[in-house]
């Protein structure tokens, strides 16, 4: 007869052999930041900005890695400075532009602290799996891997972190231009998934500003499409069977459907479905752990302990009202002092004609915080707001809640 322990240890077993099928995402930090294997090409040298005075550009095309055998994946990456003459600049910002092979010229707070306060900036290509190059191919190969391996390397966060990562070591060959002493990762959505893998994993990084990017819960639904989340993914199908095409009940723009429609395949191209893994030999267990497998290299939250024993500073700029960003009660209840701005009723980035109104990355929030917070790491200028204390009242019984948020003195929210 087998004995209580003797059950509980079978079932772990059986467990850890299950989950251990799937192999975590991992980075071989010698090999970032290994500049040899770069394969530089030079598609415009330096010169003054074309519509900003005293800024000075670079255009080059970098190798990001190798993702398997025979496949380079290679993107645009646009550098800027000040003008030759005022030395070679200590704090820098990795964010991002398109993929096109074009200069890009920062915009609004990135702007601003390139120009007066003389912060280099290293924008690198960045965009969904499927439109990088080969285009309509590399997501192909992307899922035929994860599929054939079960390494969660073959997801789209492992590339993005990579890509942030490697225009770091490309900027730093220029070495009378830049010579880091603190490097902050930032942008949103998809590229707040690559900032955050900065910050967590390249020690590099001192400091994220990740916007609509996930801390805590797995982003969009489940990775493995089909495999978990029913009841959700069952509202979904009932809302889209009330909304006609052309003009809508809901008050919606005509083009509603249709622009949730492409950007729920948009995510599915970046996944991998149910099916498909059935039929590739997947355990249900295996589907399970993927869903969070693909995301384990971003979120935050699993890895707290580490980055603020080395000193990392982190800020998350995110809406209420966003699938990418979940379980901020949870963060909360778990992590109470965690710093980050929540915009009420504030959604995820994407096309207006999906009716999405109240963009958290486009409101000028996020622009202020991330100047701030530069600020604030880069030279001193302000401290971090700590945690407010919160009392909530009961109302009418039940009905209402009155919420009071008391801010320590001195704060500046």
């Amino acid at each position: 007869m087998k004995t209580p322990f003797a059950i509980s240890a079978l079932l772990l077993l059986c467990v850890s052999i299950s989950r251990a099928e799937i192999i975590p995402a991992s980075f071989d930090l010698e090999a970032i930041r290994d500049p040899g294997t770069l394969e530089i090409e030079v598609l415009q040298d330096w010169k003054p900005a074309a519509k900003v005075k005293d800024v000075r550009q670079k255009l080059i095309e970098i190798t990001v890695c190798e993702w398997w055998p025979g496949q380079k994946v290679r993107l645009p990456v646009t550098l800027c400075a000040p003008d030759s003459g005022k030395g070679p600049c200590e704090n820098m910002i990795v964010a991002n532009m398109g993929l096109a092979p074009k200069a890009a010229l920062p915009t609004g707070a990135l702007l601003k602290l390139l120009v007066e306060r003389k912060v280099g900036v290293v924008l690198v290509g960045m965009g969904t799996i499927d439109a990088m190059e080969p285009a309509g191919k590399l997501h192909l190969g992307m899922q035929e891997h994860l599929l054939k391996t079960k390494d969660a390397r073959y997801t789209p966060a492992w590339i993005w972190g990579m890509s942030d990562m490697r225009a770091l070591t490309a900027a730093i060959t220029e070495k009378e231009v830049f010579r880091p002493v603190k490097v902050l990762a930032t942008g949103g959505s998809k590229r707040g998934v690559g900032a955050a893998i900065c910050g967590i994993h390249d020690e590099r990084f001192t400091a994220i500003l990740p916007v609509v990017a996930p801390m805590l819960g797995n982003p969009g639904g489940a990775y493995v499409r089909g495999s978990a989340l029913h009841e959700e993914v069952a509202a979904n199908e009932a809302f889209l069977a009330q909304l006609p095409p052309g003009p809508n009940p809901l008050g919606l723009p005509d083009t509603a459907r249709e622009a949730l429609l492409e950007r729920e395949q948009r995510r599915i191209d970046q996944a991998i479905t149910r099916e498909r893994a059935v039929e590739a030999g997947w355990t249900k267990d295996e589907m399970l752990a993927m869903n969070d497998a693909a995301w384990d290299a971003c979120r935050i939250a699993s890895h707290l302990d580490r980055v603020r024993a080395r000193g990392l500073e982190f800020f998350y700029h995110v809406g209420t009202n966003d699938n990418v960003c979940p379980a901020l009660r949870s963060l909360g209840e778990k992590h109470p002092d965690f710093p980050l701005y929540i915009l009420p009723g504030g959604q995820h980035g994407g096309p207006r004609t999906s009716g999405f109104t109240l963009q958290t990355p486009s409101r000028p929030e996020a622009d202020e915080n991330l100047h701030a917070f530069a600020c604030h790491h880069f030279f001193g200028d302000r401290g971090l707001p700590s945690a407010p204390e919160l009392h909530i009242e009961s109302k009418g019984g039940g009905a209402a809640l009155k919420i009071s948020v008391t801010l320590k003195e001195g704060v500046r929210p």
